[in-house]
C-alpha cells in the first residue's frame, strides 16, 4: 500500500541545478501504513548522493530496519509509519564529483483520524533489475527494501544455493548486498527475501560479466631491411572478444597481397621503402576500444661493420671449436665469403660457412692459427673485417686439491697447480660451498700461497664453519678447468638441547634431553653438571648409569639434596674433547624429607647469673630438607639422666638460653642439639659439656696505687682479687679514670685482660689531678670498684727546641753543641737531652742520652747523617730541634791527610767561619 507519494521531476543543466521553490503537498497516512517520498532531483551531471532532514536541517533521517533511502531513486521508503515520524521531511542531494549540495523543499508527513493500518504481508518497493550488466573489478551494490506491517526482514541468498564469497558485505539492515571487486564468477541470479509474520515476498535479478578490452601483447617499433618481412601482432583480452583493426599514419590500412591481417597479427612481405610509418592496432568490443602504436622504419643500406665490428683476436685452444662472426649492419642482408691471408677459405669436412655469414671451425688445430677476412656484399655497396685467430695447448691440472679429514685448530694446504700454454696468463680462484673466496675479508683463516702456477688454498686455524666442498677454478682468455675437494671438520660436539627434568624426587631427578650437533665425530659420552642458590657455579653430579655413553640421552641424578631448587645442564664429549654445555633446564625443587645434619660446633657458656647459654653452628638452608624447620635443644645438670628439651623454631637462630635461679654460677650441664622439619625429627648433635654463667666477682682489688710517668700518662697497679669457682674465668679488670675538674659519672675507662695488675692511662692533660679506681669483671659481670686513688700528671716538656746546633766532623766523629733550653713556669724542668741519629739510607734510630750541651758521637763519616736533638723532663722528651744533614767526608780525607780542622786552623784566619756552621735542617 503506498500512499502519498509526491513526484518532482526538473530537465536540463549540467552539473547540479537548485530544487524549483514551490510547496510540496502533504502526505496523510495511517498509522501502521507504509509509504515513499519522492526526491525527484533537479537537472544535474554526473553521480548523485541522497540524504533526507527531518524538520529542521541538519538533523538528518537515520537509516534502519524501517527507514530506507535508495542511492538509486533518491526517495525515502518508511516500512511502517509510527506517530514519531509525524513532520516535514526535505530531500537533500549531494553530487559527488562537486560535492554541491541543494535542498527540496519539505514535504509534511501527518497521520490521518481514520484507524489504525493492520497488518500486511512485505511488498518489495526497492528492487534491481532482473538483468544487470557488471564490470570486471567494479563494485556492484544491489538494493532490496519493503513495506509491510510487521517491519519485514530483509535476507540476501544466491539463486544455485552456493554460499556468499568473504568479500560481499550486507549493508544497511541488510538492505544493500555490496560485491567488490567482481569477477566473472560472480555472476549468476541473486535473491532478495522480504518477510514478516504475515507472508514474504522475493525479488530476483541475474548478473552478467562484461570487460573492456586490455592488452595482452602490444606492438613494438620496429626496423626491418628492404626485401624482408614483417610480423606484428597484437593480442587483447575482453569480454566480449575483442575484434581487431589497424591503421597507418591514421588512415585505415588497405590490404593487399603482401598486407594481410588474421586475428589481430599483421603480415607485410617484401617490404620497400615506402612502407615505412606510424601504425596503430586497435581492440574493440561493444564496452569500449583500445589502442597500441609503433613505428616502422624500412631501411637499405650497403654493409658496415663499424656498428658491429668483428674481433680483432680471438684465441683458442686445440681441439676445440670456435665460430668467427661476420654480422656487418646491411639492408638487405650481404653475402659474405672468408680469406685466410689471401687464400680464399672453402667448406671442408672440418670448416663450415654459415648462414649468418660466420665461420665455424671444427677440431681445431695449430695450423689453423693465423688471419682471417670476411668480405660482406649487397646491391648498395660492399666492406670487409679481418679477425686474428690463436691456437694455444689446453689448461691442465696437474696437482689437484683432494678430500681430507682434520680437526678444529689445524691448518691445512688445498693444492692447486697447473700447466697452461705459456701465451697465456692465468687466474686462480676458490670456491667455497658455491661462494667466491675473498681472501681479504677472510684473510685470517684464508690465503692463497705458491707460485706464477700455483693457487694452493692454506686454511689456517681451521673451525668447524669451514668445512664444505672446496673448487679451484683456473682460467685464461680460451679455458677454464676445475677441481673439486670436500674437507670435513670435526671438532669437540655442540651443547645437547631439551634438557627437561621428567622426574623428580626428594633425592633423585629424571633427566632427558636430545643431541646437538656432533661436528662430524660422533658423541662418546654425556656428563650432568647441577647448580643450586648455594652452590659455587656449575657443579658435576652423580648419575645413574655413572658413565653415560653418547646413544643415551636419558639419565638420573642421584645423592640430591632434598627441598632444594635445582638447575641441570649436560655436556656432550667425543673423541675431540668436551664441547659446550647446553642451556640450563627449568629450575626444579626436589621434594622435602627429614633432616639428616645435625648442628655443628655446639658450645656455650656465660651469660648472666642464673642462665645457661647454648649456642650452634645454624644448619645450611641447603641441608635443611625441608620447610617448618627448627632445633631441639636438649640439656642436663652433668650427672643427672633426665634430658630437659625446648624447641627453637627459627633456621638462623644460633642460640638458646635457659634462665632459672636454682642454676649454680658454673655448674656443668650436658648438652645436645637436634633438628626437625616438616617431615619429621632429624639427629642430634653429640654430647658436649657446657657451663652455666659465672658468679660476677664480689671482692674489689686491693693495694691501688697510682703515679705519673709524664704530661699525658699515669700509671695505675693494685693486687689480684682471690678466686673461687663460682667465679668461673677472670676476664680482667676495668679501670675508671676522671680529672679533678670532672664527674665520676662521665669517666673514662680501659680494660685489661686476663692477670695483669697494671695499666697505663694515656692521652692525659698535663698537670692535673686525676682519680681512679679498679674492678675485677668476668662473663656474668663486673664486681665492686676498689677504693679510689689520684695522682697528678707532669708539666709537659719544653716547646722551645735546642738552637743554634753547631757540628765539626772528622773522618771517625762528629762534635755537637747546642744552646741550653730553659722551661717556662709551666713547664717540666730539663734534667738532660737526647741526641737522635741514623744514616740518610737507614730507618733505624739510635740515641745517644747526656745532661750536657754538648756530645760526641764517635762515627765513621762514610755516608751522610741525619741528626736531631731533643731536651728531655720528667713530662717527656721536649720539642726537637731542626733536623740537621752532615755529608760524608770526601776520599781525599779518607786516605789519612790531616783533618779538615787541621787544615783550617793551619792555612786560614777564617776558622771561627769554616769550623762552625748555625745548622738550618738540611734534609
Amino acid at each position: 500500500i503506498i500512499t502519498g507519494v509526491i513526484r518532482i521531476y526538473h530537465m536540463g543543466s549540467i552539473d547540479l541545478e537548485n530544487f524549483k521553490t514551490r510547496m510540496r503537498s502533504t502526505v496523510s497516512v495511517r498509522e501502521g501504513q507504509g509509504v515513499v517520498l519522492l526526491c525527484g532531483p533537479p537537472p544535474h551531471s554526473g553521480e548523485l548522493s541522497y540524504a533526507w532532514v527531518f524538520n529542521e536541517y541538519p538533523s538528518f533521517v537515520e537509516e534502519d530496519s524501517r527507514r530506507f533511502v535508495s542511492q538509486e531513486t533518491g526517495h525515502l521508503y518508511i516500512a511502517k509509519v509510527e506517530s514519531s515520524d509525524v513532520g516535514n521531511y526535505t530531500c537533500v542531494v549531494t553530487s559527488t564529483v562537486t560535492n554541491a549540495r541543494v535542498l527540496g523543499s519539505p514535504t509534511p508527513l501527518v497521520l490521518r483520524s481514520d484507524g489504525v493500518m493492520g497488518e500486511y504481508e512485505p511488498k518489495i518497493e526497492v528492487q534491481f533489475p532482473e538483468t544487470l550488466p557488471a564490470a570486471k573489478g567494479s563494485t556492484v551494490k544491489l538494493e532490496c527494501f519493503a513495506l509491510g506491517n510487521p517491519v519485514p526482514q530483509i535476507n540476501w541468498r544466491r539463486s544455485d544455493g552456493m554460499p556468499f564469497p568473504n568479500k560481499i558485505k550486507l549493508r544497511k539492515f541488510n538492505g544493500v548486498l555490496e560485491i567488490s571487486n567482481f569477477q566473472q564468477e560472480d555472476t549468476g541470479s541473486y535473491e532478495c527475501i522480504a518477510e514478516n509474520s504475515r507472508g514474504k515476498n522475493v525479488a530476483r535479478g541475474r548478473l552478467t560479466y562484461y570487460a573492456k578490452p586490455h592488452w595482452v601483447q602490444l606492438i613494438r617499433d620496429m626496423e626491418i631491411a628492404v626485401e624482408d618481412s614483417l610480423y606484428w601482432e597484437c593480442r587483447a583480452s575482453g569480454k566480449p572478444k575483442p575484434s581487431y583493426r589497424w591503421l597507418k599514419n591514421g588512415d585505415a590500412l588497405v590490404l593487399e597481397d603482401r598486407i594481410q591481417v588474421e586475428n589481430g597479427a599483421l603480415t607485410i612481405s617484401n617490404l620497400n621503402v615506402t612502407d615505412s610509418g606510424m601504425f596503430q592496432c586497435i581492440a574493440e568490443n561493444k564496452h569500449g576500444l583500445i589502442y597500441s602504436s609503433a613505428e616502422l622504419k624500412v631501411v637499405a643500406s650497403a654493409p658496415d661493420f663499424s656498428r658491429n665490428p668483428m674481433k680483432k683476436l680471438v684465441q683458442v685452444q686445440v681441439g676445440s671449436l670456435v665460430i668467427l662472426d661476420c654480422k656487418p649492419r646491411a639492408s638487405p642482408r650481404a653475402l659474405s665469403f672468408w680469406k685466410k691471408g689471401d687464400t680464399m677459405v672453402r667448406e671442408q669436412p672440418r670448416i663450415f660457412l654459415l648462414n649468418d655469414g660466420g665461420l665455424k671451425i671444427l677440431n681445431v688445430t695449430k695450423a689453423d692459427a693465423g688471419t682471417y677476412t670476411c668480405t660482406a656484399e649487397n646491391q648498395f655497396g660492399k666492406a670487409n673485417g679481418t679477425t686474428n685467430l690463436v691456437v694455444t695447448e689446453p689448461t691442465r691440472i696437474i696437482l689437484a686439491p683432494s678430500n681430507m679429514d682434520v680437526a678444529v685448530g689445524e691448518s691445512v694446504i688445498l693444492p692447486c697447480q697447473v700447466q697452461h700454454d705459456p701465451l697465456l696468463d692465468i687466474m686462480f680462484a676458490w670456491y667455497f660451498n658455491g661462494a667466491l673466496t675473498d681472501f681479504k675479508k677472510d684473510g685470517s683463516h684464508f690465503e692463497k700461497v705458491g707460485g706464477s702456477s700455483s693457487g694452493d688454498l692454506m686454511i689456517r686455524n681451521i673451525q668447524l664453519k669451514h668445512s664444505g666442498k672446496y673448487v679451484c677454478m683456473v682460467q685464461t682468455v680460451v679455458d677454464s678447468v676445475s677441481s673439486a675437494a670436500e674437507l670435513i671438520v670435526r671438532g669437540s660436539p655442540g651443547p645437547p638441547e631439551n634438557v627437561k627434568v621428567d622426574e623428580i624426587t626428594d633425592t633423585t631427578a629424571q633427566l632427558s634431553w636430545t643431541e646437538g650437533t656432533d661436528s662430524h665425530s660422533p658423541v662418546t659420552s654425556y656428563a650432568v653438571q647441577a647448580r643450586t642458590p648455594f652452590s659455587v657455579g656449575w657443579q658435576t653430579v652423580t648419575t645413574v648409569p655413572e658413565v653415560i655413553d653418547g646413544k643415551t640421552h636419558t639419565a638420573t641424578v642421584v645423592e640430591l639434596n632434598p627441598w632444594v631448587e635445582y638447575e641441570f645442564r649436560v655436556v656432550a664429549s667425543n673423541k675431540i674433547g668436551g664441547g659446550e654445555p647446553s642451556l640450563p633446564s627449568e629450575k626444579v625443587r626436589t621434594e622435602e624429607a627429614a633432616p639428616e645434619v645435625a648442628p655443628s660446633e655446639v658450645s656455650g657458656g656465660g651469660g648472666s647469673r642464673s642462665e645457661l647459654v647454648i649456642t650452634w653452628e645454624p644448619v645450611p638452608e641447603e641441608l635443611q630438607n625441608g620447610g617448618g624447620f627448627g632445633y631441639v635443644v636438649a640439656f642436663r645438670p652433668l650427672g643427672v639422666t633426665t634430658w630437659i628439651q625446648t624447641v627453637v623454631t627459627s633456621p638462623d637462630n644460633p642460640r638458646y638460653v635457659f634462665r632459672n635461679e636454682s642454676i649454680v654460677p658454673f655448674s656443668p650441664y650436658e648438652v645436645k642439639v637436634g633438628v626437625y622439619n616438616n617431615k619429621g625429627e632429624g639427629p642430634f648433635s653429640p654430647v658436649t659439656t657446657v657451663f652455666s654463667a659465672e658468679e660476677e666477682p664480689t671482692v674489689a682489688p686491693s693495694h691501688i696505687s697510682a703515679h705519673s710517668l709524664s704530661s699525658t700518662e699515669i700509671e695505675v697497679s693494685w693486687n689480684t682479687i682471690p678466686w673461687k669457682l663460682s667465679n668461673g674465668h677472670l676476664l680482667g679488670y676495668e679501670v675508671r679514670y676522671w680529672n679533678n675538674g670532672g664527674e665520676e659519672e662521665s669517666s673514662s675507662k680501659v680494660k685489661v685482660a686476663g692477670n695483669h695488675t697494671s695499666a697505663v692511662l694515656q692521652g692525659l692533660k698535663s698537670n692535673l689531678a686525676y682519680y681512679t679506681a679498679v674492678r675485677a669483671y668476668n662473663s656474668a659481670g663486673a664486681g665492686p670498684f676498689s677504693a679510689t686513688v689520684n695522682a697528678t700528671t707532669k708539666k709537659t716538656p719544653p716547646s722551645q727546641p735546642p738552637g743554634n746546633v753547631i757540628w765539626n766532623a772528622t773522618d771517625t766523629k762528629v762534635l755537637l753543641n747546642w744552646e741550653q733550653v730553659k722551661a717556662m713556669e709551666n713547664e717540666s724542668e730539663v734534667t738532660g737531652y737526647k741526641v737522635f741519629y741514623r744514616t740518610s739510607s737507614q730507618n733505624n734510630v739510635q740515641v745517644l742520652n747526656t745532661n750536657k750541651t754538648s756530645a760526641e758521637l764517635l762515627l765513621p763519616i762514610k755516608e751522610d747523617y741525619i741528626i736531631e736533638v731533643k731536651a728531655t723532663t720528667d713530662g717527656g722528651d721536649g720539642t726537637s730541634s731542626e733536623q740537621i744533614r752532615i755529608p760524608r767526608i770526601t776520599s781525599m780525607d779518607a786516605r789519612g791527610s790531616t783533618s779538615a780542622i787541621s787544615n783550617i786552623h793551619s792555612k786560614s784566619g777564617y776558622i771561627p767561619v769554616l769550623l762552625f756552621f748555625v745548622v738550618n735542617a738540611l734534609w
